[in-house]
């Protein structure tokens, strides 16, 4: 992503605490899988520059989606952390359609990077 310097936090959470802060912070019901809070938008996006954001991501609605999907646990956890980070980076699939497609591409292809790298093949095999 051309950002050697960038920092982010990853927050693991239940269904329980994802349901509240998508009510929130997205005024939706109910879990959802990731949620991104980018700091690189908004008043203020110069205070931290290296600093691109949080990713949340909920631990059982990813289980329950690897289950269904019929993979590992550890692939699952790494498609929704690329994901959390392509939106941290502006990425929208949601309100800009036409990205979808783009930030699908990105994503197999950050995936691909990490499924190469050795520690990567023995947490995407863990379940």
């Amino acid at each position: 992503m051309d950002c050697p310097e960038g920092e982010l936090s990853i927050l693991l959470v239940d269904d329980r605490e994802m349901a509240a802060l998508n009510r929130e912070y997205l005024q939706r019901e109910g879990t959802t899988n990731v949620i991104a809070f980018p700091m690189q938008e908004g008043e203020f996006p110069d205070i931290t520059p290296n600093l691109l954001g949080d990713v949340v991501i909920c631990v059982d609605t990813a289980q329950r989606e690897a289950k269904e999907g019929g993979i590992a646990f550890g692939e699952r956890f790494d498609q929704l952390l690329v994901h959390g980070i392509l939106h941290l980076f502006g990425y929208d699939h949601v309100n800009e359609p036409e990205q979808a497609r783009r930030m699908e591409d990105k994503s197999e292809e950050l995936l691909e990077h990490v499924r190469r790298m050795p520690s990567a093949r023995s947490h995407a095999d863990a379940d």
